[in-house]
């Protein structure tokens, strides 16, 4: 699956704000997580996600950022 497929905005859950496909999970809280020090494998089990989840939550950060 592309990264980007993997984040979309579904309107049902968080109107406007970018989810991990498939979950009720911010980008923004993944990447909250990640800066306040969270290993990629602690955030994987906490928030049942994948590795690819993170790759594209960070991807996405990027895109945004830019």
């Amino acid at each position: 699956m592309d990264k980007a497929a993997r984040i979309v905005i579904d309107e049902r859950i968080y109107p406007g704000k970018p989810i991990i496909r498939g979950t009720r999970i911010l980008v923004e809280t993944i990447l909250g997580s990640l800066k306040a020090g969270m290993t990629w494998e602690e955030a994987m089990k906490e928030y049942n996600i994948e590795r690819e989840d993170i790759e594209a939550a960070l991807q996405h950060g990027r895109y945004q950022a830019a």
